[in-house]
């Protein structure tokens, strides 16, 4: 036997006949098995004859037994294929494996400010992983971790009543900023809180955080709302409104970080000593996180880290 010729030319083809022949004791018979033709599975047989240096089978009556040879080389072709079989079981078995599942509940103005960073580290960390979010206002995403809706959140710490059975971690405190888009009126003036308020204003509802916050800032500095504000929760239209009109949006700081990054919107040069509500990861106190559940929880520590960070150097 050339041994160098073997190994250069011996194909799985030369395995699959040799067994397929040893199974079924016929060249007929192995040529349907393999469904092939009969002189096909005949010149692959020759060409293992070849690549030998001697026969493997002997052709009778009967139809076809092994040599000697051919009997010596059949367990190492079933090892070949067996093993060949194995690796495309594995294979098969990772691309049809079920994808796993993470539910993660946000703050509508998290969703606006660091989120997508975070959904993008996560995805390169853990990138056969199906993550399911929803953007909630806080007293819903509560609520909905308490009913183990989902597996973790990113919201605001509330009052004692509505955290039972949940647990927090601080991540920043959210402040509010009053912001513009660059080219309005306001800015060629001098700017105080009081000539912000004779603008149109768009504003989240009654009893949302950046409500309460504005709130607290206004009574501060002896101001009021106007009557004609808009209130709104959709922060896609908020975001609107000041960009191409010239609506005053109080909103957190957060959720416009990359709009101030990039100038396309920019704040009211308003100082206020309110110290804002703090966000952080809730989960249910009596439910442990899976490790890819876990690793999002760390992504999340992360990235709040890092990206506030960067907003800290916008103030």
């Amino acid at each position: 036997m050339d041994i160098h010729r073997f190994n250069q030319k011996i194909r799985l083809r030369h395995f699959h006949a040799l067994a397929a022949v040893a199974q079924q004791k016929s060249i007929s018979a192995a040529a349907k098995m393999l469904s092939i033709s009969q002189p096909a599975l005949s010149k692959t047989l020759t060409e293992l004859k070849q690549l030998c240096g001697y026969d493997i089978f002997i052709r009778h009556g009967q139809g076809v037994t092994l040599t000697h040879e051919g009997q010596q080389l059949l367990p190492h072709a079933l090892q070949i294929l067996n093993t060949l079989q194995h690796a495309t079981d594995t294979i098969f078995m990772l691309e049809t494996a079920p994808v796993q599942v993470i539910r993660l509940a946000a703050l509508t103005t998290v969703a606006m400010g660091i989120l997508p960073r975070i959904i993008d580290a996560f995805h390169h960390r853990s990138p056969n992983v199906q993550l399911q979010v929803s953007t909630l206002h806080n007293n819903v995403l509560l609520a909905a971790l308490r009913a183990r809706e989902y597996d973790l959140g990113i919201g605001r710490l509330a009052e004692k009543a509505f955290m039972e059975g949940l647990e927090y971690e601080l991540l920043f405190t959210e402040k509010i900023k009053l912001v513009v888009n660059p080219a309005h009126p306001l800015l060629k003036g001098n700017v105080s809180l009081a000539a912000a308020m004779n603008w149109p204003v768009v504003i989240s509802p009654e009893g949302t955080a950046p409500w309460r916050i504005a709130q607290r800032i206004l009574a501060s500095q002896h101001c009021i709302l106007p009557e004609t504000r808009v209130e709104t929760s959709s922060t896609s239209l908020a975001r609107q409104l000041a960009l191409h009109y010239n609506y005053v949006w109080f909103v957190p700081s957060g959720a416009v970080r990359e709009d101030l990054q990039h100038q396309a919107l920019t704040p009211l040069p308003l100082h206020f000593s309110d110290l804002g509500e703090a966000v952080g990861i809730i989960t249910p106190v009596d439910t442990a996180l899976n490790a890819t559940a876990e690793q999002l929880r760390a992504t999340i520590r992360d990235y709040s880290l890092i990206l506030n960070k960067t907003t800290f150097l916008l103030k």
